[in-house]
């Protein structure tokens, strides 16, 4: 059976995030985290309907708004437009306008769990199933390009396999080569001896025979 999904929410960069998911782990999964948020006090579960129902609309996917905003979670969200040092002022003062927007936002806890769980069983059936949709769907992508890297990686070992074959080949050819000319090389290198031990001695014989006819 699908477990049941659970709304978790974050703020990670100019953006708070939220995400559908059966688990901690599998919302640390979801928005990259590097380590546990949620043991750093920086990330939770929440029970906010408005979060609630836009995440189980789109399980397994992170939502985003710009930081510190009341605004929806949307899969796009625009960066915050009080980025700027100078503005700073101005921004707090609109805001400040917003700011009694809490006291009706605010519901009472026992309020907002009551409205989580009005969505039924199907409802919550079916945005589990669609998060395992997703899972899968993200797992069948990274299987994919592990393939396409171990394809990689095999075609890579196999062009280096033959060109070092290759050079093996080269090298033994070229040592047998070079082993034959180096015999002839010392097989001419022992007639040149030979002849010109044998040249020595018939001119010896020939110089002591012309200076006998000389006397």
């Amino acid at each position: 059976m699908a477990k049941k999904l659970k709304t978790y929410q974050t703020s990670l960069g100019f953006y708070d995030q939220a995400i559908a998911a059966p688990s901690m782990k599998a919302a640390l999964a979801a928005w990259g985290a590097s380590s546990n948020l949620f043991h750093q006090g920086v990330a939770r579960e929440t029970d906010d309907p408005d979060v609630v129902a836009a995440t189980m609309a789109k399980p397994g996917v992170v939502l985003r708004r710009p930081v510190g905003s009341d605004g929806p979670f949307t899969e796009s969200a625009e960066l915050p437009i009080d980025l700027g040092g100078g503005e700073a002022k101005p921004k707090r003062k609109s805001k400040s306008k917003a700011e009694s927007k809490p006291t009706s936002k605010k519901r009472p806890a026992k309020t907002a769990r009551h409205a989580s769980r009005e969505i039924d069983d199907a409802a919550a059936r079916k945005a589990a199933a669609a998060f395992e949709k997703e899972e899968r769907r993200r797992e069948a992508a990274r299987a994919k390009e592990e393939a396409a890297r171990a394809k990689e990686r095999a075609r890579r070992d196999k062009a280096v396999a033959a060109a070092e074959a290759a050079l093996d080949k080269a090298t033994r050819e070229h040592e047998a080569k070079a082993g034959a000319i180096e015999a002839e090389r010392a097989a001419l290198e022992a007639r040149a001896e030979a002849e010109q031990e044998r040249w020595d001695k018939q001119r010896h014989k020939l110089d002591q025979a012309l200076r006998r006819a000389r006397e």
